[in-house]
């Protein structure tokens, strides 16, 4: 069989998918067949790269050509262009901002520059529906490491020594969590692969699973002969579907070639996966809500101790690891605990997903060590905020984190220091915002979030939450008092204390983050009556420049409640009683007399 010259890497992930690259995989394979190139070129569909701002993405191999918003039109033109004549196509190139130097090799780009791709390693590399492409790159070789130089307590020496914590959002350490669940006695444990990934604006856990659900089967499969389980399950959202796709075909292929099922490569270790369904409550990424949900019993929470270590799913020993944590398991085995302790902080190890979505100019997910700070993050690989703006705040660790503001830019990246700056780590959800952004309203979002997601079990979390929204809706309205503000401080820490789960627990940070960093924007609100980015509705008036107004009756005819009076040809007024803010007016003036107050 003749080798394969080329291979051009096309994104598979969600976001790409969306935006064709189904139809430029397919139009590549087409002109390949056409071209008579079947033995020298190979179009390859593969996870996510990372850089979701520039997709769809073509990588070209071995040349590493990065092409960026490739679009089915342009297909043809690559083919003859870079392969048959071997020229670059540079528009298709990426365009550096500041320099507009094009660039073809994604290392030298500021998104990729500092990242460290342990748990993204295979992500925009390997075909994840092919099996033989995980194991070409050191798949399954942890797995089978353990099975057969290593005992389990070995192997979770390993782990504790390697400092991994766990990346759902606890940081608990992984290697004790193995550990405990080790040392309890019983015939029949499980391990489960926590997937239910619902913060706004995070897709970590789904890009892994996109584009290299191996490793977290290989992972899975280690879990289990570390802590005595023969079984695993992963809890997903069904609201992923090419997740879920891929990784059926990646179990399928895995029983396929022994590394699931019976006597796994010839030891007498036996364990196999299934998957359990979640309908997207965010209060199941909690682990003992999550096994219930996997029971079929309502997602709640319960008082621990039990631990699910001692008691978990179906009363059975169970152990939690989030898609991010397993990702970097076969790694650790693989290259050794030193080298992953050698990257990172000394109390944070390794390295962290983020998902950078918001005023950012590179949206996107990006893998980085600990230790690096938010400013290199936003402005280096994030290539700072959109339209120049201002940078005002960025939100870690989504609904349950904090907004952290321009004098925490240099400010290290891990589990204590977030936490020390009124924030947390969370699962990796970071998004950005800037001038335009009302702190207080994005306060009231969060808030709504988690009021809409509590289960409702406990009374701080179900009644104080509603309580803190219900203040925060009243000082956007215009009607808030200084005593609320103190009222809103007050509450939020008796939930932060006596709410039953974590989600309760974390709820009221962005309320309580905001009060602290931004605390003379709810004084506006509250004294002045003014919103300073003219977010909040109640706070703005729409007000004619006389000087501007010509009188053509445009805003008028198009204002839905007839707020706005006067005859042709003279200046025209807006009754602020009738006015409900519906921006129609500025939409449809021609001469820029509409302001906002």
């Amino acid at each position: 069989m003749a080798k394969i010259k080329y291979h051009m890497l096309v994104c598979g992930g969600t976001a790409c998918h969306a935006s064709q690259s189904e139809e430029i995989l397919t139009k590549f394979k087409e002109l390949i067949v056409s071209k008579g190139l079947e033995t020298e070129v190979q179009a390859i569909k593969t996870g996510c790269f990372g850089f979701c701002e520039k997709g769809p993405i073509v990588k070209m191999m071995p040349d590493n050509t990065f092409y960026t918003q490739v679009k089915p039109g342009d297909c043809a033109e690559i083919l003859e262009e870079h392969i048959i004549k071997g020229r670059k196509v540079t528009r298709l190139l990426y365009q550096d901002p500041e320099t507009k130097e094009r660039i073809s090799d994604s290392r030298h780009m500021g998104f990729y520059k500092k990242q460290i791709r342990i748990a993204l390693r295979n992500c925009g590399f390997i075909n994840p529906e092919n099996i033989e492409e995980y194991i070409a790159r050191d798949g399954y070789l942890a797995l089978g490491t353990v099975l057969t130089e290593m005992s389990p307590e070995a192997a979770i020496e390993i782990l504790k020594k390697s400092g991994l914590r766990g990346r759902g959002g606890g940081g608990f350490p992984t290697g004790l969590k193995w550990e405990i669940t080790r040392k309890v006695k019983a015939a029949q444990k499980y391990v489960v692969c926590n997937a239910d990934e619902g913060d706004p604006g995070a897709f970590m856990d789904r890009s892994i699973l996109e584009g290299d659900p191996h490793t977290v089967i290989e992972a899975m499969a280690i879990n289990g002969y570390c802590t005595g389980a023969s079984k695993g399950l992963v809890y997903i959202r069904a609201e992923y579907p090419l997740a879920v796709e891929r990784l059926k075909i990646a179990m399928k292929q895995s029983r396929e070639y022994g590394f699931l099922g019976e006597d796994i490569m010839g030891t007498d270790f036996s364990f196999d996966i299934d998957i359990r369904y979640g309908a997207g409550a965010f209060v199941c990424g909690e682990e003992t809500a999550l096994i219930h949900s996997m029971e079929g019993l309502r997602g709640e929470p319960t008082v621990k101790p039990p631990f699910p270590s001692e008691s978990g799913y179906m009363g059975k020993p169970t152990n939690v690891n989030n898609v991010e944590t397993y990702a970097n398991i076969p790694v650790i085995f693989n290259k050794g605990a030193d080298w992953f302790a050698s990257i990172g902080t000394a109390r944070s190890k390794g390295t962290k997903v983020f998902a950078l979505a918001g005023k950012i100019n590179n949206v996107g997910l990006i893998e980085v060590p600990m230790g690096i700070t938010l400013r290199e993050v936003i402005y280096e690989i994030g290539g700072g905020i959109r339209d120049d703006k201002e940078f005002k705040a960025v939100q870690t660790g989504g609904p349950s984190g904090g907004c952290l503001t321009k004098r925490h830019l240099d400010t290290p990246i891990d589990y204590d220091n977030l936490i020390a700056a009124g924030s947390m780590m969370g699962s990796g959800g970071m998004i950005v915002m800037d001038e335009d952004d009302c702190m207080v309203a994005i306060a009231k979002f969060y808030l709504q979030f988690t009021v809409e997601e509590s289960c409702g079990k406990c009374s701080p979390c179900r009644i104080g939450n509603k309580r803190l929204h219900e203040l925060l809706e009243k000082i956007t309205q215009g009607n808030g008092t200084m005593e609320d503000i103190d009222k809103l401080r007050n509450l939020g820490t008796v939930i932060k204390d006596t709410s039953l789960c974590g989600l309760g627990q974390s709820s009221p940070n962005p309320a309580l983050s905001t009060i602290d960093n931004f605390l003379d924007e709810y004084l506006e609100h509250v004294k002045d009556k003014k919103c300073r980015s003219k977010v909040c509705k109640s706070l703005m008036q729409y007000l004619v420049v006389p000087d501007k107004c010509i009188g053509c009756t445009l805003c008028a005819r198009n204002c839905p409640v007839n707020a706005i009076s006067g005859e042709r040809k003279q200046v025209h007024l807006i009754d602020q009683e009738k006015c409900i803010k519906c921006g129609a007016c500025l939409e449809k003036c021609k001469f820029g007399a509409i302001i906002i107050n």
